[in-house]
């Protein structure tokens, strides 16, 4: 793998990103869609609902109760006329997304840092 040409970032523009522990609660695929899946998230406070590009690497049924790493902060967007209300992390592994996700049992809405 090619080394990558990495933008250093302050630890300032770190903290400005809400990094949270969510439980998924439900996931279907988006119709029309190939890659999205809608899901409803649990992140403690409250259920989001986020659109993930996963669905060529997961299938919904696989999805469900697994804790995840999501953004909490990210301004809402709209694909495929469905809203998210952040995003899921993940790696990209020969093109295919795979979840970060925790080992040990962490609560739903948890800060990372």
């Amino acid at each position: 793998m090619a080394e990558e040409t990495l933008s250093q970032i302050t630890i300032e523009d770190f903290a400005k990103v809400q990094m949270r522990v969510g439980q998924i609660l439900e996931a279907e695929k988006i119709e029309g869609s190939r890659k999205l899946i809608k899901l409803k998230v649990d992140i403690g406070t409250e259920v989001r609902q986020i659109v993930a590009g996963i669905a060529e690497a997961y299938e919904p049924a696989a999805l469900l109760n697994r804790k995840i790493v999501l953004v909490a902060n990210l301004k809402p967007a709209t694909l495929m006329g469905v809203e998210s209300n952040g995003m899921i992390v993940a790696a990209s592994v020969d093109g295919k997304p795979v979840l970060a996700t925790f080992a040990e049992d962490v609560p739903n809405g948890a800060l990372l840092r």
